[in-house]
């Protein structure tokens, strides 16, 4: 968090400690604070005795806590990148545009279609496949509500907006993406030291020049988690170490 604080300029651990909690719902503040929880969390792991993993992969966000675990990435690099992700998607959708939310008990196909129907010319699309039963969609603010409504009506046992207002992943982040990856394009970066898989296409990628492409394809791609832990499964993987905040990704795998 030191690490993290010296790019920021301001005293990360203090405000994860002590808040304000709205402060800390900024993506701008909330993703550099997930991402150095993350990596805190990775280094514990070693500290203890952890194994080195085979794999490495990461959720949207995650991905960066991911290549830094991996030696892609140094903290201070992961921590400016991160910070100037989050401030271009703030830019691309103003605060009160857009909206993100979970559907939960209904498959992706009606879920997809009910995106379709509630269009009408705006955009809301399916942007998290999480795992079997568990998406979210994301868009205009006002399509989203009309989506989550088809939603109830097809059977989804919960729809409900989620707190931040970036409808991350959808198509509504392609400027985004696309400054982005100007960033990116002059980022350090060196290819990793685990195999880093990516849940932009479920796949093995070990060059910085696919890890730079997939970092800028991402912030306006779904995540596909399940495609990404079917396909680690299949290629052999029994266990699943989550290095976060938290314990979501441990639910959905």
């Amino acid at each position: 968090f030191a690490e993290a604080s010296a790019v920021l300029g301001y005293d990360l651990w203090q405000l994860v400690q002590q808040g304000p909690a709205q402060k800390l719902a900024d993506t701008v503040v909330q993703q550099p604070a997930m991402l150095a929880a993350g990596v805190a969390t990775w280094r514990y792991w070693l500290a203890r005795g952890g194994f080195a993993p085979d794999v490495v992969c990461g959720h949207s966000l995650g991905e960066f806590s991911a290549l830094t675990a991996a030696g892609a990435l140094d903290l201070p690099a992961a921590v400016a990148l991160v910070k100037r992700r989050a401030e271009l998607m703030q830019e691309a959708v103003p605060a009160g545009i857009g909206a993100i939310a979970a559907v939960l008990g209904l498959d992706d196909e009606p879920i997809a279609a009910a995106c379709a129907q509630a269009a009408q010319g705006e955009v809301v699309e399916l942007v998290n496949f999480n795992s079997p039963g568990q998406a979210v969609v994301a868009g205009h603010a006002g399509a989203v509500q009309r989506a989550l409504e088809l939603c109830k009506a097809a059977g989804a046992k919960r729809a409900l907006l989620l707190p931040m207002s970036v409808p991350a992943h959808s198509a509504l982040m392609r400027p985004a993406a696309e400054r982005f990856g100007e960033v990116l394009a002059v980022a350090p970066m060196q290819a990793p030291k685990f195999a880093y898989w990516s849940p932009v296409d479920g796949a093995a990628h070990a060059t910085v020049s696919d890890i730079r492409q997939l970092l800028t394809r991402q912030l306006a791609s779904p995540v596909r988690w399940t495609t990404l832990v079917r396909a680690l499964a299949a290629a052999g993987t029994t266990t699943f170490i989550e290095c976060g905040p938290g314990k979501v990704l441990t639910g959905l795998n």
